[in-house]
């Protein structure tokens, strides 16, 4: 069991949106996390994407040529 203290005015909100969509607050509490967690992990794969561009243009890496270049002298093939 969960007790969260939140305004007023969201514990309205919170209840509004489950009886629009029919749901009780604990379903709708459910479904919120999972679409947080979601939000958090494309957060954090937009993150690792950045820093993987960032990393390949400081390596000069264009394609999967230069990719299997650096394999190769990091293996020192």
């Amino acid at each position: 069991m969960i007790a969260v203290s939140v305004p007023p005015e969201s514990a309205q909100d919170f209840e509004r949106i489950a009886k629009d969509e029919g749901r009780n607050k604990s379903e709708l509490f459910r479904e919120m996390l999972r679409v947080y967690r979601a939000y958090r992990e494309a957060g954090l794969f937009e993150s690792l994407q950045r820093y993987g561009a960032s990393r390949a243009r400081v390596l000069g890496v264009r394609d999967e040529s230069d990719v299997e270049r650096l394999i190769k002298a990091a293996r020192g093939d």
